[in-house]
């Protein structure tokens, strides 16, 4: 059956709560899953997104096309509560001081294992291979737009292991340190080498303030450690 959501107006810990029309279920956006009704305890099947800039987005895709809802200008009625130290509409549940609640994390995991990679800790390190719940991962962050994108590094059951090169025209690409093998940090394709034409599966991950995570979970591993 296909579902047609909309915003119920609920909360779960500042996280927004949608409905589905046909069923009347809540459904929790930040765990994409039924919390109450027919469909309690279903999960919603993922799409990986990539969050990043408009600019950035055109850069590599020049034929996007875009949803136009009328609104214009630059204004984000937002952005106050970006620069504030306010924890969302209900304050924080957790309190965790590893960082300050509104620094940036991308966090992977989620109910196995759950990890959040600080974004001000990949500034200098763009590219961290890691295993996060018995998955080998590498994270890339792109540090001008704050783009952070999460790929599983096995092929072919092996684990590559990746470091950041730029190109001759100054693109910042992922290589595969064994084979030399480079890849595109957006779409995870390798462009030259023995691993030509090889796609890398995207992983579910999501970049939040710190608080919003660690509310849900409390018991995250941190990179860096803090």
């Amino acid at each position: 059956m296909e579902h047609t959501f909309g915003v119920s107006g609920k909360l779960i810990m500042n996280a927004l709560v949608m409905y589905d029309r046909e069923s009347g279920t809540l459904w929790s956006q930040f765990l994409s899953r039924g919390v109450k009704g027919e469909f309690t305890g279903r999960d919603l099947e993922i799409v990986p997104l990539v969050q990043t800039t408009y600019g950035e987005w055109l850069r590599q895709h020049p034929d996007t096309l875009v949803l136009d809802k009328g609104r214009r200008g630059s204004f984000d009625p937002y952005d106050s509560y970006y620069r504030n130290n306010s924890a969302g509409v209900i304050g924080e549940s957790n309190g965790d001081t590893r960082l300050d609640r509104k620094d940036k994390v991308v966090g992977i995991g989620f109910d196995d294992g759950p990890s959040a990679f600080a974004l001000s800790g990949l500034e200098n390190n763009p590219v961290v291979n890691d295993t996060v719940a018995g998955r080998d991962v590498v994270i890339y962050y792109q540090r001008s737009t704050e783009t952070a994108l999460v790929y599983d590094r096995v092929l072919d059951g092996r684990s590559l292991e990746f470091e950041q090169v730029i190109d001759d025209d100054g693109t910042a690409l992922l290589r595969d340190i064994a084979t030399g093998s480079r890849f595109l940090p957006f779409t995870g394709r390798a462009i030259d080498g023995d691993l030509a034409g090889a796609q890398l599966e995207r992983v579910h991950s999501v970049v939040s303030f710190w608080f919003a995570w660690s509310d849900f979970y409390p018991d995250t591993r941190l990179y860096p450690p803090a």
